[in-house]
């Protein structure tokens, strides 16, 4: 006669140990249940007061299943005769969290089991660097996490976390987090760590700053992006893009898929160094250099571990127009070194007595901090005329006049 109930009275049950099952959100889980086979098998799973599943005549019986569980559970039934009662639940959420029981009747006896289920998620992180109204920002964010994670900041391997500014959304969950960090004028590199501890998962994004490249028109360059020995992308499926930002607008140059080995270009005055490219180095070339070439040049390597970002500036034939003590003027052409002397004056030529009107004529302005390495450029003196004044205000004590 099959035994159909449940629950049953205690001193009649085998009863294991629980047994803890982390699962991914929006993935399917096992829940493990073992038992020691015999004829007229009856399986019931339930979560608190829910029905989950329920087996018993040789067939599933899910008349009384809990809505939330309708098409994502299932048993093994070619597996059910050796003692195996286990439950495959798909599509897991957060409300499938919680304590569930396995019971399981034969002729040969009851066993009673527990499973306790916890449900994770860490999904799409990233790191971005944006420009917005004259300053710089890494922004580090996971699309769908729990619960929730721990995140860190290390400017040059120091926490620097309580400088950050982190916005949650999602509540209760997953949750969308994102952080952001000002990095303004900062050249040092910046790291950001997201880590779950229940699934055991740590991402890792990281900011590198190249430096300054001062290049003559019709001149190539050759920049480099490499991966910090601390990362490593063997056995894993990454993507690497290069990018061009002016102005705060990004446009995307070239891109690879390591994947499909899928290598794509959008200018012809840039391609990748194929003999140099590896697992560690993805340089680009960017030939016949022009004015209009000027800008930030971002290497994008991403991968389900991490973000590298490498920047580059490059200045290519732009103008400088204003002087003072320590600064250098040349016009349509790169500043060259020029020791810093209290009583330098430019050369008569190059004296700019007009120089508000022919601003206006020219690509761009540039003024090197030789003590900081700063440098403030961009295209056109209209956009960049506040941040000018602010700049000057603030360091050098005298204006563009």
């Amino acid at each position: 006669m099959l035994d159909l109930f449940f629950p049953v009275p205690s001193s009649y049950l085998q009863s294991n140990n629980e047994q803890l099952v982390t699962g991914r959100y929006n993935e399917d889980v096992i829940l493990p249940c073992q038992f020691t086979s015999g004829d007229e098998v009856v399986i019931h799973w339930k979560n608190q007061n829910h029905d989950v599943h329920s087996y018993y005549g040789g067939m599933d019986r899910l008349k009384s299943q809990y809505l939330r569980y309708a098409n994502r559970t299932s048993l093994f039934h070619g597996e059910i005769h050796n003692g195996n009662a286990s439950l495959t639940i798909r599509r897991l959420s957060l409300l499938d969290e919680g304590i569930y029981s396995c019971y399981v009747g034969t002729k040969l006896g009851r066993t009673l089991q527990r499973v306790v289920l916890k449900v994770g998620a860490f999904h799409s992180p990233l790191m971005k660097y944006e420009q917005m109204n004259m300053e710089s920002f890494l922004e580090c964010s996971i699309q769908s996490v729990y619960p929730h994670p721990h995140i860190t900041w290390k400017m040059d391997n120091t926490d620097v976390s309580e400088e950050s500014n982190s916005k949650i959304t999602g509540i209760p969950g997953p949750f969308h987090i994102k952080s952001m960090l000002n990095i303004t004028g900062s050249n040092s590199s910046f790291e950001c760590t997201i880590e779950n501890s229940l699934l055991s998962q740590t991402w890792r994004g990281k900011w590198t700053f190249s430096g300054s490249h001062w290049m003559n028109q019709s001149e190539s360059i050759l920049l480099w992006c490499t991966v910090s020995s601390n990362f490593s992308l063997q056995n894993q499926n990454f993507n690497v893009t290069w990018s061009r930002i002016q102005n705060g607008i990004y446009s995307v140059l070239d891109w690879h898929l390591d994947s499909s080995q899928y290598t794509a270009t959008n200018d012809s005055g840039f391609s990748w160094n194929k003999a140099l490219r590896d697992h560690s180095d993805f340089p680009i070339t960017l030939k016949h250099l022009h004015a209009s070439d000027s800008g930030e040049y971002l290497c994008n390597i991403s991968s389900t571990e991490y973000t590298l970002l490498t920047v580059h500036r490059l200045i290519v034939g732009l103008a400088v127009v204003v002087w003072a003590p320590g600064y250098t003027i040349k016009r349509d052409r790169p500043l060259k070194s020029v020791k810093p002397e209290a009583s330098f004056i430019p050369e008569k030529e190059e004296k700019i007595t007009t120089g508000h009107k022919k601003a206006y004529q020219l690509t761009g302005i540039i003024v090197r901090d030789r003590a900081s390495e700063t440098v403030i450029m961009g295209a056109g003196l209209g956009p960049l005329q506040d941040l000018f004044n602010q700049y000057i205000e603030n360091k050098l004590n005298f204006r563009l006049k």
